[in-house]
C-alpha cells in the first residue's frame, strides 16, 4: 500500500506514535477541515490506514526530513 505525497504530509501533523492514534486524530480533525480537497485526502488516508494492520502501519517511514520544511527566505 502506498500513500500519495499528500496523505503523507497530511499524517505528519498528526500523532503517528500508533496507526489506531493518527486514525483517531485524522478523524477528530476532518469535520474542521473546510476545503473540500482536504476532505477527499483525509478520507482516502483513513481508508487506507483502516485497511492496513499494525505491523504495515509500523513498516512506514513517517519521519520527516527537515529538508522538505525549509522555507526560503
Amino acid at each position: 500500500m502506498y500513500f500519495t505525497v499528500e496523505e503523507e504530509h497530511l499524517m505528519y501533523i498528526f500523532d503517528t506514535s500508533s496507526r489506531n492514534t493518527l486514525i483517531t486524530g485524522i478523524r477528530e480533525a476532518l469535520p474542521d477541515f473546510e476545503e473540500a480537497e482536504l476532505c477527499e485526502i483525509a478520507e482516502n488516508t483513513l481508508r487506507k490506514l483502516e485497511s492496513m494492520g499494525d505491523l504495515d502501519f509500523a513498516a512506514l517511514d513517517l519521519t520527516v526530513d527537515s529538508g522538505e520544511w525549509e522555507v526560503d527566505s
